[in-house]
């Protein structure tokens, strides 16, 4: 029984089947469903119709089933040239370091389509009657983990697909631009500016994409599908028609941790990184939330004093309605690349209030610029470049010195590249901020392998150069601001870097005996004296000290200026730079001092030295154990001795310095050597102090009063000189100055040693049999 009502059934559902058939009704797949379930009144009433709807809503790519399963039936399906597996493996893991570059690929990749366009309708205005618009537009599906890209460019046809994007590393743009300069050579223009459309650029998109669809149309072909997996990929009619007007359409099915990729704030932030200087706008659909005041619905229901109310202000003036703010989401295109790149115009063309603008949107600093440089530079390698120096540096500069800086951003025909090129400017130029935007840079690999590039070390080159250009240029009055804030990076740049050293020499400054004010290495060697071959420089803790250093008093007199070199970097700053302008540089405070002196000044010399030789011997032979040896000074004029280091030594400033250094270790080999090195001591042969010295050593040598008196000269000349007391002379040299107190006072020699201590005797601890001497009532009773 059951089987003869399951067969009376089917034959019944076949009857119907055969009717509809009649009557045109297509098959079930040829059948549309309502886009609304809930609107269907029957709803599904088959399986197959239940699945249908499923995929109708889960269709990745807004094709319908039944425009999918045409797709599939007419798609044709190729795999990739060269080996790909291994290659798409390479590209996808190996060749990009960093995973958001996709969306610079792929945006560089729009742009090039329509920079191709833009060019054609030069010549043939008709190429744009699809679509004038030139644009890039994003737009992101969180839900489906969809992320489309669509630009109004040239697009592709089938042909284009196939070749383009089925060759890896197969670009478009060299056979375009071959067939654009054949055909239009005449107007000059420049057409090599593209980075190369759907090369292997485009294959980064399966680094965050599981599958890609491109849907392109060009002008001269329909529209077409290219869909890859990354294995393999197919290429059909889009069965939709039509749907752009021109250019192409890029959908990526993002992978799972590729969702962050989908969020609004990350796709601003990756394009204002990368692309905010395309020279075409980019749109991206994102919500944004207004403000509206929307009317307040009074109640129906009124009873009659309301309407007594009403009849009593019908003549009054009519009141404005009662309205609410009410906030509203709205959906719209957000522009995202408002800046304009200035630097691929003229700077005669550029207002100096563009260039600030400009600036602080590049640095995000609030204050102008201290100065700028805005140059093309031409040779090997042709390169725009927007340089700006701050006007005040960061206070942790020097603590990251030597370490990445990211404050000169490389562009490659404006789409930005990296900014972590420790190369491209030197350490101590980390401070001026810019980019580099060159069209000859290699991008048929990958851009990261960029700072390998011989062209980079070009750049470099030129780009220093031109800096230092620019700070030489920097007017007077705003120089002194940049002195004080930039004076340690230039002296470090003359230790650093010997190809530009004399470049740099020229924008040092010091203090000096001439005045107060700050001095050019020019202008002191314009004020030189007839004759004076070398330029005096003295280094100290402070001008205070350097103004009082005994090593300067005969070069003072005599009128020649001497730099006075206060910061810590200084003095192995001008140990660095041999010369300048044909002239050399001399230490005053070290052993060989060079000084102009007429016939009657060197033979009174050489009768000092005849005069002082008992001295000089008799001080060489008791303080042997400190100084190399003893001499009459030639630069001293008031202070009877000076303590002058070797002329490879350390000078008291520099033995300062390396006992300060936080970073030096205790048992270093190098500091030991310099702080253990003896100094030759000079001494004045005109105070009466050394004169009378001579007397006694000449009278009687083993005089234990001469020899604490020269011992005494010693210690004091090497504080005098910068110099620190080492192992416990300090110690002796205040023991020495406590006897002569004493001696001052009138005190006994040896009551220094006589010290009234009973009062100490009084702090000593009690001794442990007192506590036998406690009377026993003091304690209590057991």
């Amino acid at each position: 029984m059951k089987y003869f009502l399951l067969l009376g059934f089917g034959l019944l559902l076949l009857s119907g089947w055969s009717a509809a058939q009649e009557e045109g009704v297509g098959t079930v797949e040829e059948l549309t469903v309502d886009a609304d379930l809930g609107a269907s009144r029957e709803g599904s009433r088959t399986d197959a119709e239940a699945v249908l709807r499923e995929e109708e809503a889960i269709s990745p790519d807004e094709l319908s089933a039944a425009q999918r399963r045409e797709l599939l039936a007419k798609a044709s399906n190729h795999t990739f040239q060269t080996e790909v597996n291994r290659m798409m493996k390479l590209i996808i893991n190996s060749l990009y370091r960093n995973k958001e570059i996709f969306l610079r690929e792929l945006i560089s990749n729009a742009s090039d389509a329509l920079d191709k366009i833009r060019l054609m309708s030069l010549t043939d205005p008709g190429v744009l009657a699809a679509s004038s618009e030139l644009g890039i537009r994003i737009k992101a599906d969180a839900a489906r983990r969809l992320l489309s890209i669509s630009d109004s460019g040239l697009g592709m046809t089938r042909h284009d697909l196939v070749n383009n994007l089925g060759t890896i590393a197969k670009s478009g743009t060299a056979d375009f631009l071959s067939k654009m300069q054949d055909a239009e050579k005449s107007g000059g223009q420049e057409m090599n500016d593209m980075i190369g459309q759907f090369g292997v650029g485009f294959y980064s998109a399966f680094l965050v994409a599981d599958k890609v669809t491109v849907v392109s149309k060009h002008n001269d072909d329909d529209q077409h599908v290219w869909e890859s997996d990354a294995s393999s990929f197919s290429v059909a009619p889009d069965p939709r028609g039509n749907t752009l007007a021109r250019g192409t359409h890029i959908t990526l099915h993002l992978k799972e941790e590729a969702a962050d990729y989908l969020q609004p704030d990350t796709i601003r932030a990756l394009v204002k990184k990368y692309s905010q200087f395309i020279n075409f706008p980019i749109y991206l659909w994102a919500a944004r939330t207004e403000t509206v005041h929307e009317p307040v619905e009074k109640d129906a229901g009124g009873d009659a004093a309301d309407e007594d109310d009403d009849a009593q202000v019908e003549d009054a003036a009519e009141e404005k309605p009662e309205t609410k703010k009410t906030e509203k989401t709205v959906w719209d295109w957000e522009l995202m690349n408002d800046n304009k790149p200035i630097w691929t115009r003229k700077p005669s063309a550029v207002a100096d209030d563009e260039y600030v603008t400009f600036y602080k949107s590049l640095t995000k600093d609030t204050s102008p610029p201290l100065a700028r440089a805005h140059f093309v530079a031409e040779g090997e390698v042709s390169f725009r470049a927007l340089l700006f120096v701050p006007r005040v540096q960061p206070a942790d500069s020097f603590n990251r010195y030597g370490t990445k800086t990211d404050h000169i951003k490389l562009f490659v025909r404006r789409v930005f590249i990296t900014d972590e090129f420790n190369d491209l400017m030197p350490n101590y130029l980390a401070f001026i901020q810019g980019l580099v935007d060159s069209d000859d840079l290699p991008l048929n690999v990958s851009r990261e392998t960029l700072q390998q590039h011989k062209l980079v070390k070009v750049i470099k080159k030129k780009l220093v150069r031109k800096a230092l250009d620019m700070l030489k240029k920097i007017p007077d009055d705003e120089y002194e601001h940049f002195w004080k804030e930039y004076s340690t990076n230039i002296k470090l740049g003359v230790m650093e870097d010997p190809s530009n050293r004399a470049r740099l020499a020229k924008l040092l400054r010091f203090h000096s005996s001439r005045g107060a004010a700050m001095t050019f290495l020019a202008d002191y060697v314009a004020r030189m004296k007839p004759g004076q071959n070398h330029i005096y420089y003295i280094a100290g803790a402070s001008r205070a000290e350097v103004e009082r250093s005994p090593f300067a008093e005969r070069l003072g007199r005599s009128g020649h200026e001497v730099l006075y070199l206060t910061e810590a970097v200084d003095e192995y700053c001008l140990g660095a730079l041999p010369e300048y302008d044909g002239k050399k540089f001399q230490n005053v405070a070290k052993e060989i001092f060079d000084l102009d002196e007429s016939d009657q000044q060197k033979e009174r010399m050489e009768q000092y030295k005849a005069q002082y030789e008992p001295l000089l011997s008799w001080l060489q032979d008791k303080l042997g154990a400190h100084i190399t040896r003893a001499q009459v000074s030639r630069r001293l004029a008031r202070s009877p001795a000076a303590l002058v280091a070797t002329v490879f030594g350390w000078t008291g400033n520099m033995e300062r310095l390396a006992l300060s250094n936080a970073h030096q270790k205790a048992d270093d080999a190098q500091r030991q050597h310099h702080l253990s090195q003896k100094k030759m001591l000079e001494v004045n042969p005109r105070p009466p102090l050394v004169r009378e010295l001579l007397r006694r050593v000449t009278d009687a040598p083993d005089d234990p009063a001469a020899l604490r008196a020269a011992t005494a000269l010693y210690r004091t000349a090497a504080l005098r000189s910068g110099f620190m007391l080492q192992e416990g002379q300090a110690v002796e040299f205040a023991e020495s100055v406590e006897r002569m107190l004493f001696a001052e006072m009138g005190l006994p020699a040896d009551s220094a040693d006589t010290i009234d201590d009973d009062d100490l005797d009084q702090d000593a601890p009690a001794a442990e049999d007192d506590a036998e001497d406690v009377p026993a009532e003091d304690h209590d009773e057991l």
